[in-house]
């Protein structure tokens, strides 16, 4: 790793360009530095993120292509509806952040570990308190069944990871997150590195070059900086039969 350049801890701004990224592994552009709430804005404004596993040091990444999702094409399709036609599930938004980073956390099936260390846990966590960091919540009666989060940096939202424990939970997670973007003019939610999941709900594939030109241009715009807590009442509510059925494709 001795070839990729070290972070200054103290220049918490400094990134190098992340089109100097490798190409194996995808994206791989830097190491070290800190999960300052400065440093992480400053990487998401660039178009970089950091990722790494337990017992590494911090990595940032860039890679090319960039999966993204359109909040335009994010809509609850028959499948989905058909899935939740018998469920009374309730959504919220900023209810429950550090719930869902940690269930975002727990192992999974067919996964060894997680790349959410406790350090990005609470890396994130204070970015929420600061009103940077955001999350959509799916509640059955009092029981978190699904959830998403991410990042909100002027009109750019980078997603970060969700989870569910009852079918549909996180897939309606993020249809109700797109919807509410879509409403605060926010036209992309960066999903970082494709995988069979991601595409299957709709994500798609542009270039690193595309990425980073619409970063530029997203994270100058007026954002949304507190919690969007209020923002609840905006969303698919309620989760039935009765509102599944009035939703269009």
């Amino acid at each position: 790793m001795n070839h990729l350049p070290l972070l200054d801890p103290e220049a918490w701004d400094h990134f190098p360009d992340p089109r100097h990224a490798l190409a194996e592994p995808n994206g791989l552009l830097a190491f070290g530095g800190d999960l300052s709430p400065e440093r992480l804005l400053a990487a998401y404004r660039l178009g970089i993120f950091p990722w790494f596993g337990k017992g590494e040091p911090i990595l940032w990444w860039s890679p090319d292509p960039r999966c993204v999702f359109r909040t335009e094409s994010l809509k609850l399709n028959r499948s989905l509806r058909r899935q939740l036609a018998d469920k009374h599930w309730r959504l919220s938004v900023d209810h429950a952040f550090d719930q869902v980073i940690r269930a975002c956390a727990a192992p999974r099936a067919r996964e060894s570990g997680t790349w959410l260390v406790p350090a990005m846990i609470d890396a994130y966590a204070q970015l929420h308190r600061q009103g940077h960091a955001h999350s959509v919540e799916v509640w059955d009666d009092t029981r978190l069944v699904g959830g998403v989060y991410g990042i909100a940096i002027g009109r750019l939202f980078c997603g970060e990871s969700m989870f569910s424990t009852e079918s549909g939970g996180s897939k309606l997670a993020l249809v109700a997150l797109a919807q509410l973007l879509r409403e605060l003019e926010f036209p992309l939610i960066d999903a970082q590195v494709s995988n069979p999941h991601t595409l299957g709900l709709g994500a798609l594939e542009i270039t690193r070059e595309q990425y980073l030109q619409q970063v530029e241009q997203l994270v100058r715009l007026p954002g949304h900086v507190s919690s969007w807590a209020d923002y609840t009442h905006r969303l698919l509510q309620p989760c039935s039969a009765e509102s599944a059925r009035q939703t269009t494709d």
